[in-house]
């Protein structure tokens, strides 16, 4: 197995999102990018934290590649609005792929480029490093399945 790490507004249609791909094994929501360690859900809503509400995604890349699950994170969420998706405003609804090794940066940084010449607005993702991952509350876990909710859509 192998991980990757994206965050793309509130984590909840997110995870919903990439447990949809074939091969992906596992999607766990969390915290990342931030300084403060262990971080709770209510620390990292008050934008205090740098930390961005993330996706780990587990997946076999035998079945499915980085590249199509860096498609899918282009397609869960706009990209081009700067710490807001949606009604969600603040750093930690930004829109971020935290690498974990030179061929993710390089796949990301290539997948960014194509994106932004189909799109009318700069692009704002950041790509940078990946810092430690923090699991979110267990309550935050499987949030749509748990909740009975198919999707969050996002209005323009």
């Amino acid at each position: 197995m192998e991980k990757a790490l994206f965050a793309a507004g509130c984590f909840w249609g997110v995870e919903a999102a990439f447990r949809q791909v074939p091969g992906v094994v596992d999607v766990t929501v969390g915290y990342s990018g931030g300084t403060a360690e262990h971080p709770t859900y209510q620390q990292v809503c008050t934008g205090r934290t740098g930390h961005a509400e993330t996706v780990q995604v587990a997946f076999d890349p035998a079945k499915v590649g980085y590249e199509e699950l860096v498609d899918t994170f282009w397609r869960a969420h706009d990209p081009t609005t700067l710490n807001r998706q949606g009604p969600d405003v603040g750093t930690q609804y930004r829109s971020a792929i935290f690498f974990l090794d030179p061929q993710q940066e390089k796949a990301a940084v290539a997948s960014k480029d194509a994106r932004q010449t189909i799109v009318s607005r700069p692009i704002v993702t950041e790509i940078t490093p990946a810092s430690t991952f923090w699991p979110a509350e267990e309550y935050h876990q499987r949030y749509f399945e748990k909740h009975g909710i198919a999707s969050c859509p996002i209005p323009d």
